[in-house]
């Protein structure tokens, strides 16, 4: 029996070949097909270990910088390399110690994309977003001026 036509998930358009996703959101389409696994990019079992450990330390709430600053209490959900692995590389020719506890620290999802979109847009020789009120979630826009 044929499976009756969904939506995709990303965009809404009716697929008919039982897929989740339509050709402009398949994982090719997406480059994840030439990402390398999780493993493969350092995350794996160690990480999984030193991740419990951060989280254990951190007392499970977000320490990232604006956080800290203006005091506000949220939960954590990632592990933040405070210098980011291609920063740190750049800076030490190598990724030895990027993993130290030190260059660690827990951080709520929200403020983690907020953090990783004004790095990107600071490669790009853009201006900082300002941070979103908490629990509204991480900044969505990654290119463009900063709003006024």
């Amino acid at each position: 029996m044929k499976a009756a036509p969904k939506p995709c998930t990303q965009c809404g358009v009716l697929v008919r070949d039982g897929t989740a996703r339509c050709a402009a959101h398949t994982a090719a389409a997406w480059g994840d097909a030439h990402r390398e696994s999780r493993h493969a990019r350092g995350y794996g079992s160690a990480w999984d270990r030193l991740r419990g450990q951060i989280m254990r330390r951190d007392g499970g709430l977000c320490r990232c910088d604006d956080c800290e600053r203006e005091g506000t209490i949220l939960p954590a959900h990632e592990v933040d390399h405070k210098v980011g692995k291609a920063e740190w590389k750049r800076l030490h020719g190598t990724l030895d110690g990027v993993d130290d506890p030190r260059n660690l620290r827990a951080i709520n999802r929200g403020c983690h994309s907020h953090k990783t979109t004004n790095e990107a847009r600071a490669a790009r020789g853009l201006q900082p977003l300002p941070r979103p009120a908490p629990g509204q979630g991480g900044a969505k826009r990654l290119g463009g001026p900063a709003p006024r």
